[in-house]
């Protein structure tokens, strides 16, 4: 029993708030340029139908 609780720890990290925001700033514009492109677009286009038509149901 004490392995598997040495394994759960293993998963359960805090991450300081600055660490966070950091990254944060980081993906944020990249995310921001994937859905501007075409190839964000399409895949945006292709989720909402999937979304949309899931929720109809």
């Amino acid at each position: 029993m004490a392995s598997q609780e040495k394994r759960q720890n293993l998963y359960e990290i805090e991450l300081p708030q600055s660490i966070i925001d950091s990254f944060a700033r980081f993906l944020v514009p990249e995310i921001q340029k994937f859905y501007a492109s075409d190839q964000g677009q399409k895949e945006l286009e292709a989720w909402e139908k999937k979304y949309s038509d899931q929720s109809k149901e």
